[in-house]
């Protein structure tokens, strides 16, 4: 009789690739509070520093050297587009920004980023694949950036005239964007059917007032501020101004 034979062995699991290193530069607190959140909390990624400025996201970049970079527009002191060509050297460069005007997304483009998304117009995982394949060399541009290209490419026309590329995406109304919190087109927005009051007081939030600011601003009391955002956290189905943000700038 044939000895029973030994059952073999199962191949060892794929490696699994460690998650990529990322530096976040925004000067908004809550912004990168919220995509720190996110990215962190992701298997594939990890956000390893975060920076104010240019100038920070450079010294960070140097000190720490993450495998790619989101990098916002406008900030004060050293702005995105200023430090783009020093960081290029040393890591691929996402712009992730709000600004989708054609002058800057061409500029980006021309001096060596390797994606260009504008906030609102992406999910958690297509951020990350977005990442993922910039870090590949697989350039990423979501509609909003797309679409101010092809206008300059059609002769200079407006780029909310522009037919959509894709349905999957908002559709953002071209704006004068504040550095600290520019606003998002009212139709991804309206989704959250918060009152004129509350999307007053969730945009405060997201620039990262607190409730005795909000007060002071909106002139009304702290008590009234607190119950406006009882409502908001609602129907925004947040459990903290972190969360309540990042879905309200279109990052969760």
């Amino acid at each position: 009789m044939n000895p029973r034979r030994q059952p073999q062995p199962f191949p060892p699991p794929a490696p699994v690739p460690p998650p990529l290193r990322l530096l976040v530069a925004d000067d908004n607190p809550v912004v990168r509070a919220g995509l720190t959140a996110l990215l962190s909390a992701h298997p594939d990624t990890t956000v390893v520093a975060e920076a104010t400025d240019g100038r920070e996201a450079y010294e960070a970049a140097v000190r720490h050297r993450p495998d790619v970079i989101l990098l916002d527009v406008r900030m004060p002191g050293v702005d995105g587009i200023s430090a783009l060509p020093h960081l290029v050297g040393l890591a691929p460069v996402m712009m992730l920004t709000y600004s989708h005007e054609t002058e800057t997304v061409r500029e980006a483009l021309r001096l060596g980023a390797g994606g260009y998304l504008v906030h609102g117009e992406f999910t958690t995982e297509q951020l990350v694949t977005a990442v993922r394949d910039v870090r590949e060399g697989r350039p990423h541009v979501t509609p909003g950036a797309a679409r101010a290209l092809l206008a300059e490419l059609r002769g200079d026309a407006p780029a909310h005239e522009v037919p959509q590329l894709t349905a999957v995406s908002p559709d953002l109304a071209p704006k004068t964007l504040s550095h600290l919190q520019p606003p998002v087109g009212q139709s991804f927005r309206s989704r959250f059917r918060l009152s004129s009051r509350e999307a007053e007081i969730m945009d405060l939030i997201a620039s990262g007032m607190t409730n005795q600011q909000i007060a002071a601003a909106c002139f009304i009391s702290e008590k009234t501020v607190k119950n406006h955002i009882n409502r908001i956290f609602a129907k925004l189905h947040s459990t903290t101004r972190s969360q309540a943000t990042a879905k309200w700038l279109g990052v969760a």
